[in-house]
């Protein structure tokens, strides 16, 4: 699992998830992406369930890259406690993910098709709305392909 080495502080303020997302909007490192559609936290086991499912299907046919890490602790208080008393441990790491951010990214030997079957197993492990993104470049070809026939 996806873990920090060592933080500044041990918890967090919660912030908010409104907007759009800053960065990670475009697909940089491979050919097809996962977009986020709604804004979620995303916890370190989600992710590496994720990544799992991913690399099972990947196989040695292509690469996987992962946009996004826990960086935030998220605590929480126990079950039937009184209010009062400060903020409660933290309990797991999470990614906040904000609409509109590239959440993974595969590259390899294989078509739209295969992409799609891979994304679609990755989607079934993310508790949150997504839509598969291609690549400029590779948008651009198919596009001329799909006038050609």
């Amino acid at each position: 699992m996806l873990l920090h080495k060592k933080t500044k502080f041990r918890k967090a303020q919660r912030g908010r998830l409104t907007g759009r997302s800053k960065g990670a909007r475009t697909v940089h490192f491979g050919d097809y992406g996962l977009v986020a559609l709604e804004p979620v936290y995303l916890s370190a086991r989600q992710i590496e369930a994720v990544r799992v499912t991913v690399n099972r299907k990947l196989k040695k046919i292509g690469e996987l890259f992962l946009r996004v890490f826990p960086d935030k602790p998220i605590s929480k208080k126990p079950a039937e406690t009184r209010m009062g008393k400060g903020k409660g441990s933290p309990e797991f790491w999470a990614a906040p993910v904000k609409r509109g951010r590239v959440i993974l990214e595969i590259k390899g030997d294989f078509d739209l098709k295969v992409a799609k079957e891979i994304l679609q197993a990755a989607q079934y492990k993310l508790p949150m709305k997504t839509k598969l993104i291609l690549r400029e470049s590779i948008a651009d070809t198919t596009a001329i392909a799909a006038t050609a026939e």
